[in-house]
């Protein structure tokens, strides 16, 4: 019996990861199974050990296929070093947490190193913004989201991405090898069963893009969707990933203490990414993304 439970259940598990897009929402509850997508690997140990209990070859062979299958999806992704090089831009994401009394702390550990950085959950006058505004000479906040710059910004537009008020913003930042069309998004929450909004969000987010004529454009922000959530495919492509381009491991951001997942993104057009990776941020919730980027 044991053998049998080994051999169904490998099955399944190699089905749900190779085929994880062709199962149906379920009113947003796979979307949901697809952001811990990576910690399905964690079943393949379990079924060889259960299968060593059973003295079963089958089961133990049956038990390394969602092993293979993982390998194949998400080996890379272990295996792969920043190309490296030079950079001409340095930026990051964070979300630093409504309630997070130590914000102005979290992000001025993070913002030391950078020259673009986007925050969102932001408090009107809150230690946060306090503390970006004495480090960078430019700033563009809008509501709960904002961005920061060494480099003159212009051209800015509060958005709204279908939630009905804004929490997003379009601006452009003028560096030393040309101008970069910045985008800051903090998308509409995704829970299981309860995805519409993100999606529709996320689909809002696809056509200002797409109506985006920009040589350069870089999307920063809380996007509420995971890399390996179906609902990316319909940002990457267009844009780029710089931690799938750049970066080392998955990059999970998400919860702070120990992330499963990584709903914080940079993502680029017209640019080159040498090297990604996340931060910690001091009380949030979030970790924060950071990324080098070539222009």
């Amino acid at each position: 019996m044991l053998s049998r439970v080994v051999i169904v259940v490998s099955a399944l598990v190699a089905v749900a990861l190779a085929g994880h897009r062709l199962i149906p929402a379920f009113g947003g509850f796979t979307p949901v199974l697809e952001s811990l997508l990576p910690w399905m690997g964690l079943a393949v140990p379990l079924l060889l050990a259960a299968a060593a209990l059973a003295r079963s070859t089958t089961a133990a062979a049956a038990a390394l296929a969602p092993g293979v299958v993982w390998a194949v999806m998400f080996g890379s992704t272990l295996l792969r070093t920043p190309p490296g090089g030079p950079s001409d831009l340095a930026v990051g994401t964070v979300n630093v947490g409504v309630r997070n009394s130590a914000s102005g702390e979290a992000v001025r550990v993070i913002a030391k190193d950078l020259d673009v950085l986007a925050a969102q959950e932001l408090t009107s006058g809150g230690p946060a913004a306090k503390q970006l505004n004495k480090m960078f000479k430019y700033h563009y906040p809008v509501s709960t989201v904002g961005l920061w710059s060494r480099y003159p910004i212009s051209e800015t537009k509060p958005l709204d991405v279908g939630l009905g008020w804004p929490r997003a913003l379009r601006a452009v930042v003028s560096t030393p090898k040309g101008k970069v069309t910045v985008y800051v998004m903090h998308l509409a929450s995704a829970r299981p069963g309860q995805t519409s909004s993100r999606d529709a969000s996320l689909a809002h987010a696809r056509r200002l893009i797409d109506a985006d004529r920009s040589k350069r454009i870089l999307l920063l922000g809380d996007l509420n969707t995971a890399t390996t959530d179906r609902g990316m495919l319909g940002l990457t492509p267009p844009l780029t990933d710089a931690q799938s381009a750049a970066g080392e491991g998955f990059g999970f951001t998400w919860p702070a203490e120990f992330p499963i997942t990584r709903p914080d993104h940079i993502l680029f057009r017209g640019m080159t990414a040498t090297k990604a990776g996340v931060a910690p941020a001091t009380g949030s919730d979030h970790r924060a993304a950071i990324a080098s980027l070539r222009l």
